[in-house]
């Protein structure tokens, strides 16, 4: 079972206390991990021994996604609040300027976070924050369409089609390039913390205006998958010139969540981004 930790924020209202569900294992230099918009701590759940070898790794459910508690009454989820959610989390449970990596919208926020120089270094996993307009409308509509997908889904059919690797591949094909890998126990998880994320819409609404223009002083590391359908690798590109000192690093064969595509490489980006 994950650990949770309570811990108070400053809002306009006054102090207030939240909560984040987490999973915590190995030991060595922190390392953060930050899921994307939909999913949940397990999405890391491919990678996560593998960093345990070499660091103390925290992987966190965000605001109103997996079993954390969405944020306190009034809050927008946006980057203004959830940054610093993050930051007094990271107090809370004793971080002091941890490695993070991000995989989409945690990608984005791990920029965020080293932005403000509250990590140490920052692998960014296909952030978002890179897009046209264009680009945001489409990945937008796209998740719009795969939350009514598991929202219209009985879970006897989620259960049913996660059974098989077509199954598994009408479930998932737009985040993952090899779904049919993915358990079928994964994915009932994820599909379930799909429909059941209530920060979901919030967390869109708020990314309408989120775009990353800023450079970040810390060490960069961003990557994107060659399969990726979600947020189209030529915004790797921008974000190259967004963060110039940032090194890009290509995902052979990986689609938008890349942990689950080829573990092995993506835990190797992750650790030597960190060092």
């Amino acid at each position: 079972m994950p650990a949770r930790t309570a811990f108070t924020i400053e809002t306009p209202a006054g102090p207030r206390t939240t909560s984040l569900a987490y999973e915590r294992r190995g030991s060595g230099e922190p390392l953060l991990l930050l899921h994307g918009i939909g999913h949940h701590w397990q999405a890391w759940e491919p990678v996560l021994d593998v960093l345990a070898a070499e660091r103390d790794v925290i992987a966190v459910d965000l605001p109103g996604f997996g079993t954390s508690e969405g944020l306190p009454k009034g809050l927008p989820y946006d980057l203004s609040t959830v940054v610093p959610v993050l930051g007094a989390f990271c107090r809370a449970v004793g971080l002091d300027r941890p490695h993070v990596a991000g995989n989409s919208l945690g990608g984005l926020l791990a920029l965020e976070l080293g932005r403000e120089r509250l990590v140490r270094s920052v692998t960014a996993l296909s952030p978002a924050g890179f897009w046209s307009e264009g680009e945001r409308r489409y990945a937008f509509g796209t998740l719009r369409a795969m939350r009514g997908a598991a929202l219209s889904l009985p879970v006897s059919v989620i259960e049913r089609l996660s059974r098989t690797a077509a199954g598994r591949t009408a479930l998932t094909s737009t985040i993952y390039a090899r779904p049919a890998r993915r358990s079928p126990e994964a994915v009932v998880a994820e599909t379930l913390a799909l429909r059941e994320a209530t920060g979901f819409h919030q967390t869109l609404a708020a990314g309408r205006t989120a775009v990353f223009r800023d450079d970040v002083t810390v060490p960069v590391t961003v990557a994107w998958g060659t399969r990726d359908r979600l947020l189209l690798r030529r915004q790797g590109v921008r974000a190259k010139h967004t963060l110039p000192a940032a090194r890009l690093v290509r995902l052979p064969g990986c689609g938008h969540v890349p942990m689950n595509d080829d573990p092995a490489l993506v835990a190797r980006v992750i650790l030597d981004g960190a060092r």
